[in-house]
């Protein structure tokens, strides 16, 4: 897997009482926005061609790109309106150069085994993975159930769970199977595709059990400042 798109347009509501005027990826992590860590992340992982969807303040994210990372390969697909994260990918994936491409949110870091992952990806010739999270005692996802062979069998709702494997915000995808699919402009990738197409498409799902943290909310943008790395 050499090729990413980091879904990077989202304004942070959430978290403005923290931080205020910045897209969320930028939020100041110990001296490097949280950014950073997901691009670091990546590039140690063997990615090296990189797409940025981007929306709100989207010339913050480019100054930084070209400060910290002027040798990076890199293009940007900027929305001109909202577009949903479904429109948002579609946008990204006509500047796709591979076959399959890693999906992931720019708020969101999860040290999936990208290796690994990627020739399960294949082997299955699968039109999306997705890469689930076990967790236990939550209520603010929802839940994945799987089939024997890994194919993805219902998305459950958010409640309160003891246990189950969440969406991880992370996916392998099969550009041209994707951008086939009769898809609106505006939508959802997680309803109008995920959930709306798992029964008629090959979709799989991967466990991985590995470090996970969304930025999303101010109790866990708290948390990734004790556990991620001073500045670099």
């Amino acid at each position: 897997m050499k090729e990413a798109i980091i879904l990077a347009g989202g304004l942070g509501t959430r978290l403005r009482t923290i931080v205020s005027d910045l897209p969320k990826c930028m939020a100041p992590i110990n001296g490097n926005p949280f950014l950073y860590f997901v691009i670091e992340y990546l590039l140690n992982q063997g990615v090296d061609k990189f797409i940025f969807s981007l929306g709100y303040k989207s010339e913050i994210i480019i100054a930084y790109l070209n400060t910290k990372y002027p040798m990076l390969q890199v293009q940007y697909s900027v929305e001109k309106e909202p577009l949903g994260t479904g429109g948002a990918i579609k946008l990204a994936c006509s500047l796709a150069s591979e076959k399959n491409i890693l999906i992931l949110n720019g708020d969101t870091l999860f040290k999936i085994d990208i290796e690994n992952i990627d020739a399960l990806h294949n082997i299955s010739s699968a039109d999306c993975t997705i890469y689930l999270k076990p967790m236990l005692n939550f209520n603010r996802y929802g839940v994945v159930k799987l089939n024997n062979d890994n194919s993805i069998a219902s998305f459950k709702e958010k409640q309160f769970y003891k246990s189950g494997f969440i969406n991880g915000g992370v996916y392998t995808l099969n550009v041209a199977s994707f951008l086939q699919e009769q898809l609106p402009v505006i939508f959802s990738f997680e309803k109008d595709y995920l959930e709306t197409h798992f029964n008629k498409r090959k979709m799989y799902g991967i466990v991985q059990d590995n470090y996970f943290i969304d930025i999303g909310i101010p109790k866990d943008y708290e948390k990734a400042q004790k556990e991620l790395g001073v500045r670099s």
